[in-house]
């Protein structure tokens, strides 16, 4: 992609998403994420202007003298888009392919970050660390991110959740919001890992799918299939009524498990569907956040 089109790309989804960032930023995400809450500052004596609420009776004890201990608000948060970028995330039955989708909500939230002034940074994965951009505040660090979301090509690789996950808590040292954009199309138990992660971090689930990965169009022809990360070639009978049945059946238990395994790792899951608009479910889910809050 020319510069030229990729700055024009990047401008189209700054005005595409300027309106629901809007939207988001004025309630649901700052509400919902407000990083660790409050952060220690200073021990000192107390005086007459404090609240005698705060005052710290081991640190009086221990000096004889009353102390209190102050607290600031920690408000500025990391948001980290850990973006699958494995082969099957480049497929697409209509006219969004899941990594196109991935792009356009990955713009969201880093749109949404900066608006809130916090810091945003980027991991591209496959089975190992493709790119790592660190996180930082700013509206031109925040069209960075846009800018490698938009340029990123895919250089095949299959999904290695564990593998991602594992990187980032090596990465960050702060307590992060970390929004993982994949299919969770991962041959790999990834829960143990994601669980680790999810304890130091506040790590949500994004998974795009397909249609065409959930039920066979009625009406499609027999087909040639080859598999977009390992190559395999098979022949599926798309026309017959039973294949088409157990294509169904065997989608949903890949996919209820994989389900499965971020509930048993306790880790919060948007679906969306790449064919649909993804606004709706994510403002969904801030709106179901902000309620536990």
């Amino acid at each position: 992609m020319l510069p030229r089109e990729l700055i024009s790309q990047v401008k189209k989804i700054e005005i595409k998403t300027r309106k629901t960032v809007n939207e988001i930023t004025a309630g649901a995400y700052h509400s919902v994420f407000k990083g660790r809450g409050i952060e220690f500052d200073e021990v000192r004596e107390y005086t007459e202007d404090d609240d005698v609420r705060d005052i710290d009776w081991n640190v009086t004890a221990r000096t004889g003298a009353a102390h209190i201990k102050k607290y600031i608000e920690e408000r500025e948060l990391n948001v980290i888009l850990a973006v699958d970028a494995s082969s099957s995330t480049a497929y697409g039955s209509s006219d969004k392919s899941k990594a196109m989708r991935a792009v356009e909500m990955g713009a969201l939230l880093a749109f949404s970050a900066i608006r809130n002034h916090d810091k945003v940074g980027l991991l591209f994965f496959t089975d190992k660390t493709e790119f790592y951009l660190p996180p930082k505040s700013g509206r031109l660090h925040g069209m960075r991110v846009i800018r490698e979301l938009l340029a990123r090509e895919h250089s095949g690789g299959k999904t290695n959740i564990a593998s991602a996950m594992s990187s980032l808590m090596r990465l960050l040292k702060k307590h992060s919001v970390i929004f993982l954009m994949s299919d969770l199309l991962d041959e790999k138990d990834f829960s143990r890992t994601m669980r680790s992660a999810g304890k130091k971090h506040d790590l949500i689930a994004i998974r795009i799918l397909d249609p065409a990965e959930k039920n066979i169009p009625h009406g499609i022809p027999d087909l040639i299939l080859e598999d977009s990360e390992d190559g395999g070639i098979c022949e599926f009978r798309a026309s017959s009524p039973s294949r088409a049945k157990d294509f169904r059946e065997k989608s949903e238990l890949i996919h209820a498990q994989n389900k499965a395994l971020c509930a048993k790792a306790q880790v919060d899951i948007i679906d969306i569907d790449s064919s649909e608009d993804f606004i709706k479910p994510l403002l969904k889910f801030f709106r179901m956040r902000e309620r536990k809050h």
